[in-house]
């Protein structure tokens, strides 16, 4: 099998159809395009997320941090704690060790979110670090139930830039190949991507006005979050390739590396649909708080497409991230 996520058939085949004890208390179950886990717990719901860090070298701590945070934040909810699970190749360092741990630290404060427990261990099983953070969230359960549904016509909106994520990880796993393209500040603005990787403030806004889906764009990037969101929904959609904010710097290092930037991991990214009475109060809102967001499309009852000029490109499932071409 090809390095990556399992493809969602094979996640529903063996995964998913595999879970056969269900209980009362779980108000949200594992499904396509479903980033958190919902358990009822009286007047309140507890939200909860999983992922790993599989895909980098550097900046791990940092990284795992975000990847579970931002899932609880594509619910609306701000996440209060975190459980890490670090595995480390044999020969590794306390000093390396404690450098995965001052990373998350610092992230972990600036979310306000507690690292609340996990588990530390050097293994013969990986051949690098691999970090599994989990997160978890609070809502009143009367405001969490309160949820518009995804439907035809509702805007298609994603913030910050596509390939976020995955352009700050290649500046600073593969720096030294950079230097031969780009110039010492392109490099460095490539790197500083790691300080916009949170989606929690986003959330919490959208949350706030009431929008009809939300998913943090991950593995698969951009096209792969609008499938699996649409897939979520039984619902189409048009996206238009020219209104996808891209940097420089990540159009940059998709040219050298010949990968897509619209494929390629973008933690950082919040994709969002809402009801088009409520679209220019979320970008107002958001453009208030300084985030960047851009208009994308539109969904529609059936058909996914992707339109570059006068091409009408089929958005299909996502496949291995783009990222994982350049650790074979």
């Amino acid at each position: 099998m090809k390095a990556g996520k399992l493809d969602n058939d094979l996640l529903k085949k063996i995964i998913f159809n595999n879970i056969k004890f269900q209980r009362d208390e779980v108000l949200v179950r594992p499904g396509i395009g479903e980033d958190c886990a919902v358990i009822d717990f009286g007047d309140n719901v507890c939200v909860m997320s999983t992922d790993p860090i599989t895909g980098a070298v550097n900046e791990v701590g940092r990284l795992a941090v975000h990847i579970s945070c931002n899932d609880i934040a594509s619910s609306g909810i701000e996440p209060l704690g975190l459980m890490l699970t670090i595995m480390v190749p044999v020969g590794t360092t306390e000093s390396q060790i404690e450098e995965i741990m001052i990373q998350a630290s610092e992230e972990a404060q600036k979310l306000k979110v507690e690292i609340i427990g996990g588990h530390t261990e050097v293994t013969h099983a990986v051949s690098k670090p691999v970090v599994v953070s989990t997160a978890i969230g609070m809502s009143p359960k009367e405001e969490f139930m309160q949820k518009d549904s995804m439907q035809a016509g509702d805007t298609v909106i994603i913030t910050k830039y596509a390939g976020l994520e995955g352009t700050a990880i290649i500046a600073s796993d593969f720096e030294e190949k950079l230097k031969a393209y780009m110039t010492p500040e392109e490099i460095y603005n490539a790197k500083q991507l790691l300080n916009r990787l949170s989606v929690v403030e986003e959330g919490i806004i959208a949350g706030r006005i009431g929008v009809s889906a939300m998913h943090d764009v991950t593995e698969g990037g951009v096209l792969g979050a609008v499938w699996e969101i649409c897939e979520s929904a039984d619902k189409g959609v048009e996206i238009y390739y020219d209104k996808i904010p891209v940097l420089p710097e990540t159009h940059t290092i998709c040219k050298i590396f010949d990968i897509d930037c619209l494929r390629l991991i973008s933690s950082g990214c919040m994709l969002i649909t809402v009801a088009e009475n409520k679209k220019d109060t979320l970008l107002k809102a958001l453009n208030d708080a300084g985030i960047t967001a851009a208009e994308i499309g539109v969904i529609h009852e059936e058909g996914r497409y992707l339109f570059i000029e006068e091409n009408k490109i089929e958005i299909l499932p996502p496949e291995s991230d783009e990222l994982y071409k350049l650790y074979k």
